[in-house]
């Protein structure tokens, strides 16, 4: 096989030797290392067998010394596939750009489509688009990805609550989903607001109903704050209580901080390798040495080529190594309260409705145990306690 591979290079002949003395002549060349092989008897004084290409001169001048000759048969390896290729160069030039242009249309921008957007959102999303460089045309080597690209239009364009970024060949698709304004208001039926949990009313705003309860009021869970029953009792009428209460509600939360910490951070180094990938076979283009990171973080993008509509098993691939290093931190007992106090709050926080105010906060218990400080946190929250409770007619 591997002598195959080498005939191939070289190039090799097949001859056919006729005349007398054709052993001599055969011997008289391997005593001058020109490789012969495949020799095969045709007749009394014919033999074919194969040389290599370079070996044909040497040939030429042993074979004067003799009463015999020859002449080619067949010509084979990559010399003559050159040698024919450029012959007919106009022809292969002419495939190979054919090949080239349907290869490079194929990784082009052709179609964008916005589905489920208005008129001015679709303008918008079309505006931000250009700038990102997403337009016919454009070869999408040079373009973002498609997170990339979702991520920057739903930061950028407040219209939208979300968008799907889809890349399917040679064309993008974005599937909006627009923030909703309010419309008309829908009927609701007859119902009351009640507390949802314990608190200590400090406001009110009823649009429709009768409050039952004052500020400073202490109310529990289920207790009714505004009810929709209006007007005298024997002529009473049943309508959608509406409206906000807003109460002190009360919190515990218990946070355990470390003393040490121990945290990964970015240097600000970094290097990036480039890979063609055929299969899963990764052949490296730039950036051929990983780096000697004693700590990194690493993130990979990938981008398959296509022809035509058909997606190839070849893509680029692009790795980045960012240079980590681990930092110890250490607290003293107060600033892991200070600590402790903030991922408390922020914990909170992150639970409470959006018009929640966390009004105050108060330590009720701490301790210092295995190199860790334990908090019991007590909060108070002023929160809208309001919830519906629908009016049973007839009842």
């Amino acid at each position: 096989m591997k002598n195959d591979w080498i005939h191939f290079f070289s190039g090799t002949v097949k001859i056919i030797i006729e005349g007398k003395g054709v052993e001599r002549f055969i011997n008289d060349c391997i005593r001058a290392n020109i490789s012969i092989w495949n020799i095969k008897k045709l007749g009394t004084e014919n033999y074919t067998c194969y040389i290599r290409l370079k070996d044909v001169s040497s040939l030429r001048r042993i074979i004067k010394k003799h009463d015999c000759r020859f002449r080619f048969l067949t010509r084979k390896g990559l010399p003559f596939l050159v040698q024919y290729s450029w012959k007919n160069s106009g022809i292969i030039a002419g495939i190979a750009a054919f090949f080239i242009t349907i290869f490079l249309l194929s990784n082009m921008v052709w179609s964008i489509q916005i589905n489920g957007a208005n008129p001015e959102t679709e303008h918008h999303i079309a505006q931000e688009l250009n700038k990102l460089g997403v337009k016919k045309g454009k070869f999408q080597f040079f373009l973002l990805d498609p997170e990339s690209i979702q991520r920057h239009l739903t930061d950028t364009i407040e219209e939208l609550t979300w968008i799907g970024v889809e890349l399917n060949g040679t064309s993008y698709s974005f599937e909006v989903v627009e923030k909703t304004e309010p419309g008309e208001e829908e009927y609701v039926s007859p119902q009351n607001l009640v507390a949802k949990k314990k608190a200590v009313i400090t406001d009110m705003f009823v649009e429709k109903g009768q409050p039952v309860v004052s500020r400073d009021d202490y109310v529990k869970e289920g207790q009714l704050l505004v009810s929709g029953l209006i007007g005298r009792e024997e002529e009473q009428k049943a309508i959608a209580a509406k409206g906000k209460v807003y109460g002190e509600v009360w919190y515990m939360s218990t946070v355990t901080v470390p003393l040490k910490e121990t945290l990964h951070v970015l240097t600000g180094e970094n290097e990036k390798q480039h890979y063609v990938k055929v299969g899963k076979l990764s052949l490296p283009v730039w950036g051929f040495f990983k780096p000697e990171y004693e700590e990194m973080k690493e993130e990979q993008s990938e981008r398959y080529l296509y022809f035509w509509k058909w997606k190839l098993p070849i893509s680029y691939v692009q790795k980045s190594q960012y240079e980590t290093e681990l930092i110890q931190t250490i607290y003293s007992e107060e600033e892991a309260i200070e600590k402790g106090l903030s991922l408390g709050k922020e914990e909170l926080e992150n639970k409470l409705p959006q018009d929640a105010v966390i009004k105050g906060e108060k330590v009720l218990h701490q301790s210092l145990e295995n190199g860790k400080v334990k908090l019991a946190i007590h909060y108070q929250v002023i929160e809208n306690i309001v919830k519906t409770e629908p009016i049973i007619q007839g009842d």
